[in-house]
């Protein structure tokens, strides 16, 4: 008898794979990626969270509370990333245009520069880890990316 090798590439049968044993396996896996991701392009220049609040300015132009909502963190955290951010010249304060009493911070150009390069140097990192992989591999996960996509849009 020979024994499995849990680190086996092989897959197992479609008909045989329970959907919470793949939910595990999918959320460890997208976790771990997703972790490596955050640390390999943040580096010197902004954090992982600084990184994540410049990706949602870059889609236009938000308040504390919004930001602090999208990130499920209190307005004093978000207000800490905030703060450094316009320090580095990343993002701006302006008046909200429909009520005074707030402000609305938006991604500066220099912001959007490096949130450019961190998204380059996160793509540029996966990259290489998938031209490591079979055509067969890239196949499967490229299939996997979309079928992830769609789930994820529901």
């Amino acid at each position: 008898m020979t024994a499995t090798n849990p680190a086996s590439t092989a897959a197992p049968e479609a008909e045989g794979i329970r959907a919470d044993t793949l939910a595990i396996d999918l959320r460890t896996a997208v976790m771990r990626t997703s972790r490596r991701l955050r640390i390999e392009a943040t580096g010197d220049v902004i954090t992982p969270g600084q990184y994540t609040v410049l990706a949602h300015l870059n889609a236009g132009s938000q308040t504390l509370r919004e930001l602090a909502e999208r990130e499920h963190v209190q307005a004093p955290s978000m207000t800490r990333i905030v703060n450094a951010l316009t320090d580095q010249g990343f993002a701006a304060r302006q008046s909200h245009p429909g009520d005074g009493r707030q402000v609305q911070i938006s991604i500066t150009p220099a912001g959007q520069e490096v949130l450019a390069e961190a998204r380059s140097q996160r793509t540029a990192w996966l990259a290489q880890r998938v031209a490591g992989l079979s055509e067969e591999d890239r196949l499967t996960l490229s299939r996997a990316a979309h079928i992830m996509q769609e789930m994820s849009a529901k």
